[in-house]
């Protein structure tokens, strides 16, 4: 029986006073979750929690996980903030970044607004599938930057994307069939702003993946964690031997 194996973890990092990331790990509905309050705005880890608890509801109410049960939450929680700004905040931003993953029979799917991070590593090679939306990325990609050096410019922290911003949200999807030894990585910014690609890439070679996330959050907080660090692995894992019980296993579409 193929199973799946996750473990999720938060931390404020070594120089924000409050921890404004949020994370959400469910596994026995094939669903996993990072939101990241934006910095620097009103209510940060209100905004991050209440993505966070919005799309837990949705999972509660006997639905069947899907795309468009996630994207529902979303626009869902995208209304409340921008509700709560006005009521509370005196029409401040309440924002958040947010990726999530879903595990169906035979898919992932990715769904996210903002610059928190969607992985893939398969057969030693590690991809990133979802697509910052964020300043610097932009100009990335009409070359007027190298990624060398978005990640140190001064826009490096603007974001063009986030739930509670705007009245209307757009969530962006991208999708494709998982296969036996996949693992998948959600993180907020504060790993990528500490760790490249390739230094993540080495962490998850690990066989255990709470241990190798627990390396990922280590060498970020050695890296000086200038930021909230949240970071999620799962693993679809065929060879029920090589899962720890410090692992959160569930079997995988045990009831299809």
């Amino acid at each position: 029986m193929k199973q799946v194996v996750s473990h999720a973890q938060t931390h404020k990092g070594l120089v924000r006073k409050l921890n404004e990331d949020a994370c959400l790990d469910l596994a026995d509905s094939g669903v996993w979750v990072v939101a990241d309050g934006m910095g620097g705005h009103a209510a940060g880890d209100i905004a991050s929690q209440l993505v966070v608890d919005t799309i837990r509801l949705a999972m509660q109410r006997g639905e069947a996980a899907s795309v468009n049960l996630i994207t529902q939450a979303l626009h869902q929680a995208n209304a409340e903030l921008c509700r709560y700004s006005q009521q509370h905040l005196d029409g401040h931003t309440a924002g958040s970044t947010v990726v999530v993953l879903l595990l169906d029979k035979v898919h992932y799917h990715f769904l996210w607004a903002g610059d928190s991070r969607g992985y893939l590593l398969r057969h030693q090679q590690l991809r990133q599938l979802t697509r910052d939306h964020s300043q610097v990325n932009d100009m990335v990609e009409q070359g007027l930057l190298s990624s060398s050096e978005a990640e140190q410019h001064e826009l490096a922290n603007v974001i063009t994307r986030a739930v509670g911003v705007d009245p209307h949200v757009s969530i962006d999807i991208v999708s494709g069939v998982w296969q036996p030894g996949d693992l998948f990585l959600l993180c907020s910014d504060g790993l990528n702003k500490e760790l490249t690609d390739s230094e993540i890439c080495q962490y998850l070679a690990h066989s255990n993946i709470a241990e190798a996330n627990r390396a990922l959050l280590h060498s970020t907080l050695v890296a000086g964690a200038r930021d909230n660090v949240t970071c999620i692995l799962v693993k679809v894992n065929n060879d029920p031997q090589n899962v720890n019980d410090k692992d959160k296993t569930i079997p995988l579409f045990m009831n299809n």
